[in-house]
């Protein structure tokens, strides 16, 4: 299994990790790709990944709620200096989110347009953050439309016709802990997306599936919301393991 998206740098972390991600590698999870959120991140996640390199890949970018008028344009350069020097995975994760604050759309979209735009140069996928901003995160991607433009819907939780809507401009969808949620609503048409289309995340510490909803989330729960796909696709737990894999693998294609 590959965890497509955790923040095993998060503070939440600070007194278990090691045995976090002993846990999760215990329980099969083989890769974890670390979204940055802002340049105080960063570090933490190049330690991670020097500390395993086989495991854990850090992707770079600017999250949209740390889009700030004092900041995002320095922040920019920061995540723009990096990919100059050296490779990643994916931007991300990097978005609009109106949940928190609407105030600052318009720079929002600057930063999201930019990192796109940075994505196209380097030939490289993006991981979207899209909270209460469906409707605007689409406008975005299809002004900035491209064969080179594609990546993942981070922790989706929009509907069947936002799903198909993403898949149509070059996405797969990011599928964790809300799959397992009695009021996630996305396990009622999630079986009409093609399994080719998902990879797994846990969007750890948050969003921890069913029976710890609530609670800390961690990466060795990865299992759980690869078990709740077994129930919706009617399909093995191995073959969900081997296609959601082989699909993260593609998307990532880290050298």
């Amino acid at each position: 299994m590959i965890d497509t998206h955790t923040h095993l740098y998060s503070e939440e972390f600070d007194e278990d990790r090691k045995e976090m991600i002993e846990r999760a590698l215990n329980k099969g999870v083989s890769k974890f790709y670390l979204p940055a959120i802002n340049s105080e991140t960063h570090q933490k996640m190049f330690d991670l990944e020097a500390e395993y390199p086989r495991n854990i890949f850090a992707m770079i970018g600017l999250h949209p709620c740390y889009v700030k008028p004092e900041s995002w344009e320095n922040e920019l350069q920061i995540v723009g200096s990096y990919l100059k020097e050296r490779n990643f995975p994916a931007i991300g994760e990097i978005g609009i989110d109106l949940y928190w604050d609407k105030t600052t759309l318009d720079i929002q979209i600057k930063a999201f347009e930019q990192q796109i735009d940075m994505a196209i140069m380097y030939d490289v996928p993006i991981v979207i953050h899209t909270r209460s901003s469906f409707d605007e995160t689409f406008e975005v991607l299809e002004r900035k439309k491209h064969p080179k433009l594609r990546g993942i819907f981070h922790c989706f939780s929009g509907d069947l016709k936002q799903a198909n809507h993403a898949i149509d401009l070059g996405f797969s969808l990011g599928i964790g802990g809300v799959v397992t949620f009695k009021n996630g609503k996305i396990d009622q048409f999630l079986k009409e997306i093609p399994l080719e289309k998902i990879v797994l995340e846990t969007d750890s510490p948050y969003l921890a599936p069913v029976p710890f909803r609530g609670k800390r989330n961690e990466s060795s729960y990865l299992d759980l919301v690869a078990g709740k796909l077994v129930d919706i696709y009617g399909k093995d737990f191995s073959e969900i393991d081997q296609i959601t894999t082989e699909n993260a693998e593609k998307i990532f294609a880290v050298i």
